[in-house]
């Protein structure tokens, strides 16, 4: 069981996900986890409302299995398959998250400041939680999908408008945190 507890090396899962693409390609799918939003709004009758929405979503179910495995495989990994839940951070990253109000860092996995039940009784951490789920939901349809769709599905295709995407995701990334990340705590 302990090369199942440990980190997968990159020969390992690089492989694992060039098969897996090389295999979805090979079928003609596109994979990506913001389509099942899609996927699941049309579902449920959004395709009555917005033209967005209307598209035969039977063809995709093959992806929502990919996220209730996500979700499945991550539940697992959590419970059953984690010795140690806290990362280990560097000495002056945990001083510097401390000085910012994160008291959990270092302690926790996810700051319990923003992850835990008392996120919910400030009004701040809920206006961000928001506004940031409503900005990386909105990014991800304007990028015509999300990280994972053109990191691992369109760079596989060559295509250069994932590229570029995947480019902006990483500046954004950077300006978050670098910039604007101060500034809100």
């Amino acid at each position: 069981m302990d090369w199942i507890l440990e980190p997968w090396p990159w020969y390992v899962a690089g492989p694992l996900i060039t098969l897996t693409m090389a295999l979805l390609l090979f079928l003609g799918k596109n994979f990506g986890m913001s389509s099942n939003l899609r996927t699941l709004c049309t579902m449920c009758g959004a395709g009555s409302t917005c033209d967005f929405f209307c598209f035969d979503w039977r063809s995709q179910k093959w992806n929502l299995l990919i996220m209730v495995g996500a979700v499945l495989g991550g539940f697992i990994a959590f419970n059953f398959l984690s010795v140690n839940q806290v990362p280990q951070l560097n000495d002056e990253v945990i001083t510097q998250l401390h000085s910012l109000g994160f008291d959990s860092a270092g302690k926790t996995y996810v700051p319990t400041e923003l992850f835990g039940d008392g996120a919910f009784t400030s009004v701040k951490t809920i206006a961000i939680l928001i506004i940031g789920g409503f900005l990386v939901g909105f990014g991800a349809r304007y990028a015509g999908g999300c990280t994972s769709g053109h990191a691992i599905s369109g760079l596989s295709n060559l295509q250069l408008p994932s590229l570029i995407a995947v480019v902006g995701f990483f500046v954004g990334g950077l300006i978050m945190v670098h910039l604007l990340f101060p500034l809100i705590f």
